[in-house]
């Protein structure tokens, strides 16, 4: 049996791709298992080491949990600021006037061909000498300016391809209708390219996540990684505990995000599946019947 996409295996194609998945779980636990007894040989596996964060809230109450609210602070803010910048850059983008296109172009490819530590290092160095912004305040303002400027960059590229990979004939239809350039962009072509840009927004999303670490390890920001390093240097907690403990919570974090993500996609998608408004024969005879008579009239 064949479908319209691929046709169905063979005897020697479900063969080969059985012994391929059977070598493949024997490699990956061949994998586990050395770093489990290299571990164990280091000692890294005892008991007291990973013991600050089992047997108490010490741990998580003094590094962890403030740690991991100002990583969410950092990446809250960046979001809030850097969808709608980027939304607005990527229309411009498509702008059928130069003067507001060309510009767009330009900050878009320039502050996404900048590397995002360069930016949060430019913004410290900024908000330190012409600006009021106190000095323990410095370090979240510089590494949300740089995830802004970058991500956003970014998004608006995101935004743009969205909007371009619809099909031609939705802006051409908003044409026929009578509908102005902001009406077709905000009426027809936004509400479409939403759910096909979703996957894409939340991917980078998560990058914004990740990237306030980058913060923490260069600008002294206390996020989550910095938290960390702090506490097996101070706490006396094991660093590989430490880190393997902080790593579990960005995968916690972010796989709640992309969870969060699937289910709005597929939210809209079936929002947009059940609303779709079916015209018949007798509607258009009606309505051109009524639109040759208000004429006549």
């Amino acid at each position: 049996m064949s479908s319209v996409l691929y046709d169905a295996q063979g005897p020697r194609a479900k063969r080969r791709n059985v012994l391929m998945t059977v070598v493949f779980l024997a490699a990956m636990a061949a994998l586990l298992w050395w770093v489990f007894s290299t571990l164990d040989e280091k000692g890294q596996l005892e008991w007291p080491l990973w013991e600050p964060f089992f047997s108490g809230t010490e741990a998580w109450s003094t590094y962890i949990w403030p740690g991991l609210q100002n990583t969410l602070k950092a990446a809250v803010l960046s979001v809030v600021i850097a969808l709608p910048l980027g939304a607005v850059f990527g229309i411009a983008r498509l702008s059928e006037h130069a003067w507001i296109r060309v510009p767009a172009a330009i900050v878009v490819e320039f502050f996404r061909a900048i590397p995002v530590l360069i930016l949060m290092i430019f913004g410290l160095a900024l908000f330190a000498q012409y600006t009021d912004v106190p000095s323990d305040d410095r370090p979240l303002y510089a590494v949300v300016t740089g995830l802004v400027l970058y991500n956003a960059s970014v998004l608006a590229e995101i935004v743009r391809a969205g909007i371009l990979a619809l099909p031609k004939g939705q802006s051409e239809a908003a044409m026929a209708i009578g509908l102005r350039k902001n009406q077709e962009m905000r009426l027809i072509l936004l509400p479409q390219a939403v759910t096909a840009m979703l996957p894409a927004i939340v991917s980078q999303l998560v990058v914004i996540v990740k990237d306030t670490a980058l913060g923490g390890a260069v600008l002294t920001f206390p996020e989550l990684l910095a938290s960390a390093n702090t506490m097996s240097g101070y706490y006396g907690a094991n660093v590989i505990a430490s880190f393997t403990v902080v790593a579990v919570v960005f995968i916690v974090l972010n796989f709640a995000l992309t969870s969060f993500a699937s289910w709005l996609e597929g939210r809209l998608r079936r929002g947009k599946k059940t609303t779709g408004a079916v015209v018949g024969v007798d509607d258009l005879a009606t309505g051109a019947t009524g639109a040759g008579g208000g004429r006549a009239l």
